[in-house]
């Protein structure tokens, strides 16, 4: 039975994306046509009201005082400009239905996920022979197809789907070019554009995108200009915003407004050495000074006085800092129920990252033991800039 899966990747492929996204699109549909603050995907709510207020000529505003501290009416920059203008497109054409934007976003994910963890592994581990790189190809197809987090995210009107898929994406058209040697302009261009899109979705990538590009001149040894080219096409995808921004807060706010809050609430002594990973919403809200919410300082004001605090909390107190930063290494490791979940939560967790973790945990040793004939030769493999990407974002 195993032999004939095998035997015909591409129709076990096929299986499999189809599985992944009848998965989807089936918790598209158990999630409805309604909005509401389900376990893990709150932001769905925030990013469904916001399309439509740009939709009605308010652009990028609440009607009421929202989430992190912004007033009502008032710009805001802290949500993702590119994933609002996705609904309020969708919702433009059909009508307020969330559920069509859900049904959309699960059969796109649902086909990319797995097609793309198929053709890295095939890249990635092709010097290990194409029969060995089509069977790892298919299990991470089909790992990517069942996993419950990703099918549960992928019908959530929130940035994770679209931003997972647009990062492998870019580790797609990094590897084609490393393996290339001397690839076509058009696989720079499309590395650049998928830069770009991940950028727009989480800006929190942008600070990775140093190191990815780094690795390729280490690995390829491109010419200068083709090494910048995804740097000019990523500075122009994201222009339009940053102009936005400046017009509407009277100050530079290159895309979004989330580092100087997430920095400030991270960090608040509130925590003392043992970090909580969730507080209720109020909580949040109560630890900004009042003199500062007394000011009227607008969002991106207030994120840039935030971040001094918080920057101020780690230089006042660095070994508390250094205790709290260690305290948030256990959460990444949870993959048992919690009192503190919700079941639809404890299921996820112990359903995927629970399950999967071994399997996890030998891949990656797995991948690791192909030697390299020498250090220079190990940093210009596919799997030190994945294991980078890995330290780089579990250390963020």
């Amino acid at each position: 039975m195993l032999n004939r899966v095998w035997e015909n990747p591409r129709r076990t492929l096929t299986a499999i994306i189809i599985v992944a996204v009848l998965l989807r699109v089936g918790a598209a549909l158990y999630i409805g046509n309604t909005i509401e603050a389900l376990p893990g995907i709150f932001d769905e709510v925030s990013y469904h009201t916001l399309a439509l207020r740009v939709l009605d000529g308010h652009g990028f505003s609440f009607g009421e005082r929202w989430w992190p501290a912004t007033a009502a009416n008032a710009p805001t920059a802290h949500w993702s400009f590119l994933y609002t203008l996705y609904l309020a497109g969708i919702y433009a054409l059909v009508g307020e239905s969330p559920l069509v934007a859900r049904v959309i976003q699960a059969v796109l994910v649902g086909i990319a996920m797995p097609w793309l963890a198929f053709r890295l592994a095939l890249l990635v581990f092709a010097q290990w022979g194409q029969k060995y790189a089509e069977k790892v190809g298919l299990a991470a197809a089909a790992v990517t197809a069942v996993y419950i987090y990703l099918f549960y995210y992928a019908a959530a009107l929130i940035t994770e789907s679209f931003y997972i898929t647009a990062i492998m994406a870019s580790f797609y058209f990094a590897f084609r070019i490393q393996k290339a040697q001397n690839a076509r302009l058009s696989d720079w261009v499309w590395l650049g554009v998928c830069l770009g899109v991940t950028v727009l979705l989480r800006q929190l990538f942008l600070l990775f995108v140093p190191f990815l590009l780094l690795w390729l001149w280490w690995a390829v040894r491109p010419s200068l200009w083709r090494l910048l080219l995804p740097l000019v096409l990523i500075g122009m995808m994201v222009a339009p915003f940053t102009v936005r921004n400046q017009r509407v807060f009277g100050r530079f706010v290159l895309l979004n407004t989330n580092s100087g809050y997430a920095f400030f609430w991270g960090n608040h002594p509130r925590y003392g050495t043992k970090f909580i990973p969730i507080l209720p919403s109020r909580e949040y809200y109560e630890m900004i000074p009042d003199e500062l919410l007394a000011q009227g300082l607008n969002e991106a004001e207030l994120e840039s006085e935030l971040l001094s605090l918080g920057l101020g909390f780690v230089f006042d107190d660095f070994g508390r800092y250094i205790k709290l930063s260690l305290s948030r290494i256990p959460a990444y490791f949870v993959f048992w129920p919690s009192s503190q979940s919700s079941t639809i939560s404890n299921i996820s967790r112990v359903g995927s990252f629970g399950l999967f973790l071994p399997f996890m945990v030998y891949g990656l040793v797995l991948g690791l033991r192909k030697r390299a004939a020498s250090f220079a030769d190990w940093l210009r493999m596919p799997q030190t800039l994945l294991v980078l990407f890995m330290l780089f974002y579990t250390a963020l």
